[in-house]
């Protein structure tokens, strides 16, 4: 069912159809979970947004000496979903998280996620690592605090703010550490920070999001 419901939104997508009222009629069609509704609004786009987001995924080596805004809860909640084991490849080439996460609870892991990030940040040889988070977050202060103790134990030159709008700041930016739609459209290039750091790690996100592997999935499961 899922499979077909991904033909479906597919095409309607394709046709030009909004996003939210396209999988509304086809997740109220085939009575999907909230767990496939979300899976499908994560991963599902149009043929345009793919080629779009192809053309403006950086290489690491791009990195080097450049500015970089980074998304800061963004890239956490994607990072610790990759080493969970619950993210996924979606059709457009970004990582995302599978999770009903909601806003970022920092936890004992956090500390660790952001050596991880200080360190490829450091190894990328960015110019200046600049990190919004949402001042709204419960705990953002903490976050802030350890994010900057973690970049300077790195080397790594960087700002870190609070704002009430990450988006809206790191739209001004030319080089950006997201997989946020809003913010993808409207900047010139996107590097996929946590999925660097899952390779290097070891740590995958799941099998790339399909047609062909939802059908295969189906199978397996007859």
């Amino acid at each position: 069912m899922l499979a077909e419901a991904y033909r479906d939104l597919k095409y309607l997508l394709n046709r030009g159809y909004r996003k939210r009222a396209a999988l509304n009629f086809v997740a109220n069609h085939y009575r999907l979970s909230e767990e496939e509704r979300y899976l499908l609004a994560r991963c599902v786009f149009p043929d345009s947004w793919i080629e779009e987001v192809r053309n403006k995924l950086a290489a690491p080596e791009q990195l080097s000496g450049r500015v970089l805004g980074i998304d800061g809860f963004n890239v956490l909640i994607t990072l610790e979903s990759i080493l969970l084991g619950e993210a996924i490849l979606c059709e457009d080439g970004l990582v995302r998280d599978i999770r009903y996460v909601g806003k970022y609870r920092p936890n004992e892991r956090t500390k660790e996620l952001l050596d991880l990030i200080a360190g490829e940040l450091a190894s990328l040889k960015v110019g200046r690592a600049v990190f919004f988070y949402g001042k709204n977050v419960p705990r953002s202060g903490f976050v802030r605090k350890l994010t900057e103790e973690k970049l300077a134990e790195h080397g790594v030159d960087s700002e870190v703010h609070l704002v009430r709008s990450p988006d809206f700041e790191l739209k001004g930016f030319e080089y950006v550490a997201t997989a946020d739609t809003g913010v993808i459209g409207k900047v010139t290039h996107i590097l996929d920070l946590p999925a660097l750091i899952g390779r290097r790690t070891g740590k995958r996100p799941g099998r790339p999001f399909s047609y062909t592997s939802l059908h295969d999935e189906r199978r397996n499961s007859i």
